[in-house]
């Protein structure tokens, strides 16, 4: 169970916002590449002024980010946007989104910049993972225990606790070598899920 399986519920509530912008003329694209330049914005605001005290964009964003990456998909599915090239925006946003939001971190006092590099690393090799099964015949994996929202939800609380008490910035030191576990643990998942799709898929 990873905060990913709730995404129905949360795109039931967007659906009166997906209708509208479909009618508005708003494209799928255009959704996918909003959210991607948001986040590099955001990315650069807290990098250009590294203060804890700022952080409490984090999570606003973030929710945020997950709402339009909900919407896009949407679009594209219900409303007969599908694109190769929506694909592609899609997954390359997801990337460099996350790398943008969470590299500011290395900027932040106290904070254990190598497992942050790690971190990015691993959710990189993560997403590359989920996208490589479909060589294989395997459905694109999305498997936690540490996916994009599960991330997203972690580094935005972590974001929050900090602007709040700047003190437990040094949590990072415990913090990020546990989601370093959990990266690992996630591309695991995520190859041994896609092989057992594969075979049930060849013995059936």
């Amino acid at each position: 169970m990873t905060i990913y399986d709730l995404k129905p519920r949360f795109q039931n509530l967007l659906r009166p916002i997906v209708i509208y912008l479909h009618k508005q003329g708003a494209s799928a694209n255009q959704v996918t590449l909003t959210a991607l330049f948001l986040s590099i914005f955001i990315g650069l605001l807290l990098s250009l002024f590294p203060s804890s005290n700022l952080y409490w964009l984090l999570p606003v964003f973030l929710f945020v980010r997950m709402a339009l990456n909900a919407i896009d998909g949407m679009l594209a599915r219900e409303h007969n946007q599908q694109s190769h090239l929506g694909a592609i925006y899609n997954e390359l946003g997801d990337v460099v989104s996350d790398v943008a939001l969470y590299l500011p971190f290395c900027f932040l006092p106290e904070v254990n910049n190598v497992s942050l590099l790690v971190i990015l690393f691993l959710t990189i090799l993560s997403e590359f993972v989920g996208v490589l099964v479909q060589t294989i015949g395997a459905s694109r994996r999305y498997d936690g225990p540490m996916g994009k929202s599960d991330r997203a939800f972690v580094f935005g609380c972590y974001g929050l606790i900090i602007a709040i008490f700047p003190s437990t910035l040094s949590w990072s030191s415990y913090l990020f070598p546990f989601m370093i576990i959990l990266l690992l643990m996630t591309c695991y998942q995520r190859i041994v899920k896609a092989l057992r799709e594969t075979n049930q898929t060849v013995q059936s």
